[in-house]
């Protein structure tokens, strides 16, 4: 087992599938012990219809978690080895089911009367002698995969990992370009500029950072792949507006959405803001998903220069 001491928990699902080869392959040398003339691979299904009695192939395959084609597969090899006859018509006749022959009947009660019954005796006997429960620890893992799968949980580290590398700075003249870009790609992805997008992108120091407001640049690899601004508002309910955040889709999933949510917040706390407004399009759902994790709430009925503003969202700082 040295090698999987070299190449560590990645290759997990490796030395899964060279365990599983070795308690299969010494299940057939098992069933051959018991003069058994059956195939390792056809006991969940064999043991659903001894159990349960006739079913659909597609019942079979939702119960033991296989896909139909395999199913339909193990019950043709089982049929031609006499244990199986499918095809059959259901009590109520209006579905084919499978369900196991005299022979297969007879086998079954061999099976799990004797042959079973000395398995579990010899599992118990390796549970014993293990530090660690194998059976318990697999239900563990099945359900803490289940879940959340291991790509989500690779997903989430890279993301992590990757945020750490980007840095969130003060706009500057020189990132002009990059402010007004990214805001029109995704906006020209989506919908079409508008009047009051220039007004902000063309000429951000005046309308923005000389009322009040901040912009926020993301670099990642002192690349700026994403933006955000804290545009001050003369509106009696609300201090600021979060709006024109913007991240290039070469820089999604590293996080950056989030980071400069929060750089934004912060700064509006700083500047003693009691509330945040923010319009969007329920068609960016990744979006909107990101507003509600930051705490925004739905609102309605505000004012809008935006034709496709069809959502309105709050951030209460001071609760």
């Amino acid at each position: 087992m040295d090698f999987f001491n070299r190449t560590g928990k990645m290759a997990l699902g490796s030395r899964l599938r060279l365990l599983t080869g070795m308690v299969t392959d010494d299940a057939a040398k098992i069933y051959e012990l018991y003069d058994t003339d059956f195939s390792p691979k056809w006991f969940p299904v064999f043991f659903v219809l001894f159990e349960d009695g006739e079913k659909t192939i597609t019942e079979i395959a939702e119960q033991i978690g296989h896909s139909q084609p395999s199913v339909t597969k193990i019950i043709k090899e089982m049929a031609s080895a006499g244990l199986v006859q499918d095809n059959l018509k259901s009590k109520d006749k209006r579905r084919n089911v499978a369900g196991l022959t005299e022979k297969g009947k007879v086998l079954a009660e061999k099976m799990m009367s004797i042959q079973c019954a000395d398995i579990d005796v010899a599992i118990d006997g390796i549970i014993s002698e293990a530090t660690h429960n194998l059976w318990d620890a697999i239900a563990e893992w099945e359900f803490l995969l289940e879940k959340k799968s291991m790509f989500k949980r690779v997903q989430e580290q890279k993301k992590v990992r990757e945020s750490k590398d980007v840095q969130i700075v003060a706009y500057q003249s020189q990132y002009q370009s990059a402010f007004k870009s990214l805001n029109e790609e995704w906006i020209s992805t989506y919908f079409e500029m508008e009047e009051a997008d220039y007004k902000a992108l063309d000429n951000p120091e005046d309308y923005i950072l000389k009322n009040g407001g901040k912009i926020f640049v993301a670099l990642y690899n002192d690349e700026p792949l994403g933006v955000c601004a804290l545009i001050k508002m003369d509106d009696p309910n609300y201090d600021f507006e979060m709006a024109k955040m913007a991240v290039s889709p070469k820089a999604q999933g590293k996080n950056i959405g989030w980071l400069l949510g929060q750089a934004v917040i912060k700064s509006a706390k700083e500047m003693n803001a009691s509330k945040i407004y923010l319009e969007s399009n329920t068609i960016l759902k990744p979006a909107i998903n990101l507003y509600y994790k930051m705490g925004f709430e739905k609102i309605a009925g505000h004012h809008t220069p935006y034709k496709r503003c069809n959502i309105q969202m709050e951030l209460k700082l001071h609760k």
